[in-house]
């Protein structure tokens, strides 16, 4: 009966996927079952990664053999440390629990290939005097996060192909064509428009295909593999006429991911659009596009407020747009897009209460609200009392005079009597911007003696 039933080693996953990038921590755990007492030399498990490339070529009657291999990382931990007095296991199951955390420096996702591959792997060993090495070994999938200017990856690319056409044809064929990114995550669909005009006397038929271009590299030779992703055609395109051609390419689910960051195995994607003419040269343009984990992809898009809000080209700022109090509406507002703003509830006498803290400096619109006004003005004018008015202009209100006092020695009556004056209601012309009333003073008006001295002492003097 052998001394060892079972030795495994199994990770915790981080994600759905079950994926690692750079940085990450693995953690895990190595279980070893005995049958009987077992002298142990030493036991560690331990994670690396590596890259390796061989193929062979045939020179005359010679084989010459290329190969290359690079590492990226190793790192080891022993479970029971290597020494010259072995370690003696009891019976049963023995749990080891492990953790590495991998370099954050850049390194390429996981790849297997006709002539070399990228491999990451856990594994542990059980070394025994005089016996052979027991192992166990757990494959990690790695994508790398290194993918500069990943934003940028977002943004469409547009080219321009024209050719004149000879000898079996005659004219000129303009072509124009669009792909809406560069960066696309396995499963994702790649959004090719293609406006073709064919002022020649030849028909065509316009093809759109995916490609993938490998090569592995060793003592200073390359060997190259190319292959077709996918492929499809358009509707024929006649002598003298135009149309617009859209296709939607899948990328295939388990796509390999794009690589540009190892030495001896590079992965790119390239889509070729052209038109087949018979007994002609096609003519073609060709976008490079990138394969990149789907976890880069769900994060370099820009983020949706909400159902109605419009993409990171919105009019409104950032802080205005993740508002609460607005909702989408089916007016239009600048941009094609939809807003609408309920206007808040505010007493007549705005200034005789506290104001609230100051309003986001972003601008803000008030939409149009056809059951409160016929008038898209900013401040829209209504009997509701739920319609935001605008502020007074202290200098343009005289306040009423008051009574008048037979004694000119009595005290006048306190600022607290004299309340302040309401504001009217009226639309600013457009030009006008609205001001914050809201942060206002709560102060009360000063005395009217105060502004306007009283005309008592005057006639006193000239009756003197």
């Amino acid at each position: 009966m052998p001394a060892i039933k079972s030795l495994t080693v199994l990770y915790d996953a981080l994600n759905e996927e079950g994926t690692f990038s750079e940085g990450d921590t693995i953690r895990g755990k190595v279980t070893l079952a005995v049958e009987k007492p077992t002298a142990v030399q030493s036991f560690f498990v331990k994670v690396k990664g590596d890259a390796q490339v061989r193929w062979t070529t045939r020179s005359g009657n010679h084989n010459h053999t290329h190969s290359a291999r690079c590492r990226y990382f190793k790192l080891k931990h022993f479970l029971i440390a290597e020494s010259a007095n072995e370690t003696v296991l009891p019976p049963g199951v023995h749990v080891y629990n492990f953790s590495f955390t991998i370099p954050s420096t850049s390194m390429p996702s996981s790849f297997k290939g006709t002539h070399g591959k990228i491999l990451y792997m856990l594994e542990a060993k059980l070394s025994r005097s005089w016996k052979v090495d027991k192992t166990a070994d757990k494959i990690i999938i790695f994508h790398s996060k290194s993918f500069p200017h990943l934003q940028s990856l977002m943004l469409k690319q547009v080219a321009v192909k024209d050719k004149e056409l000879g000898i079996f044809s005659s004219g000129k064929v303009h072509m124009e064509v669009t792909v809406d990114r560069t960066a696309y995550a396995p499963g994702e669909t790649a959004v090719v428009v293609a406006k073709i005009n064919n002022n020649s006397s030849s028909d065509m038929t316009p093809k759109v295909r995916l490609s993938q271009a490998i090569v592995y590299t060793a003592s200073g030779r390359t060997k190259h593999e190319n292959s077709t992703v996918n492929k499809m055609a358009g509707q024929n395109i006649g002598a003298h006429s135009e149309k617009e051609v859209r296709w939607a390419v899948k990328i295939p689910t388990h796509q390999e991911p794009t690589i540009k960051n190892c030495d001896i195995i590079s992965v790119e994607y390239f889509l070729k659009v052209y038109l087949d003419i018979s007994f002609a040269f096609d003519p073609e343009v060709t976008f490079r596009v990138m394969i990149i984990p789907p976890s880069l992809a769900s994060a370099s898009r820009p983020a949706v407020s909400g159902p109605g809000w419009a993409s990171h080209n919105s009019d409104f700022h950032p802080a205005a747009a993740s508002a609460p109090h607005y909702h989408p509406s089916p007016h239009r507002y600048s941009g094609d897009q939809a807003y609408s703003v309920t206007p808040p509830s505010y007493p007549a006498n705005p200034s005789s209460h506290a104001g609230p803290p100051a309003m986001n400096p972003a601008p803000m619109v008030w939409g149009f609200n056809p059951e409160r006004s016929s008038y898209g003005s900013p401040f829209l004018h209504s009997s509701s009392s739920s319609v935001l008015h605008p502020p007074p202009n202290p200098q343009a209100f005289q306040p009423p005079a008051p009574a008048f006092s037979p004694h000119p020695s009595a005290p006048s009556a306190p600022p607290e009597s004299h309340p302040a004056p309401s504001a009217p209601s009226y639309d600013p012309p457009p030009y006008m911007s609205a001001t914050n009333f809201l942060s206002q003073s709560d102060e009360p008006p000063p005395a009217y003696s105060l502004i306007f001295p009283s005309s008592t002492n005057d006639e006193s003097r000239e009756t003197k």
